[in-house]
């Protein structure tokens, strides 16, 4: 049985952050080779950062945060779609492509995963999203939670966020930022628990997610 991890490793410079988020800082609060008794990190970055889960109250005023969100919806089974390169957005098609029988976590393999092997924290605007289209499809097929490889599923610019709200108001979990370059397409164990961020509007939460072949 191998495991996958598919977070992104969250460093200052290096992991780029959504234009207008907060940045990611990360320094030494206390350290042993100053005289302190231990180690101690700060971290200061947006709920939004690196493999994150978005919550419908991300874009829905007064809906769940994440504290609420399901444990079983983010583990158990789930299908990578492996999308090709030349594609920038990911349509109906595609998910009727999807095969096999009922898929609740279905994690959208495009060319964006390749954007993680040098990317020196810059913002790529041009990533492969999810459309509209597609969003309402995999809500028809009871789908639970909808991951991809970028820090969004929603077309960079976009004024009306249709495939946010189209995935949130239907309660399904929106999974971003994963790294899939070492995944190929097929079906695995997702392990995906994000930080229990008790206060704020519970818009999201940092994550770690890994994956498990079914072998």
């Amino acid at each position: 049985m191998k495991i996958y991890d598919i977070s992104v490793p969250i460093t200052p410079g290096e992991t780029p952050v959504y234009p207008g988020d907060p940045g990611i800082e990360v320094s030494s609060w206390a350290a042993i080779a100053r005289g302190d008794a231990a180690n101690v990190t700060s971290l200061c970055f947006g709920a939004h950062t690196g493999t994150h889960l978005d919550a419908p109250a991300h874009f829905i005023e007064g809906a769940p945060g994440v504290t609420s969100l399901s444990l079983e919806a983010l583990t158990g089974e789930a299908v990578v779609v492996e999308v090709a390169g030349d594609v920038s957005a990911i349509e109906e098609s595609h998910v009727e492509g999807i095969e096999g029988g009922s898929v609740e976590r279905v994690l959208f393999k495009t060319r964006n995963s390749a954007f993680w092997a040098d990317a020196r924290g810059r913002f790529r605007e041009d990533f492969t999203y999810v459309a509209p289209g597609a969003a309402r499809a995999l809500v028809s097929r009871g789908v639970r939670l909808v991951g991809i490889d970028y820090l969004s599923v929603e077309k960079f610019g976009s004024k009306d966020f249709e495939t946010h709200l189209t995935l949130l108001s239907k309660g399904v979990v929106i999974l971003e930022g994963l790294d899939l370059r070492a995944v190929a397409p097929g079906r695995y164990e997702l392990l995906c628990l994000p930080l229990k961020i008790a206060s704020g509007s519970g818009d999201g939460a940092p994550a770690r997610a890994v994956l498990r072949s079914l072998d």
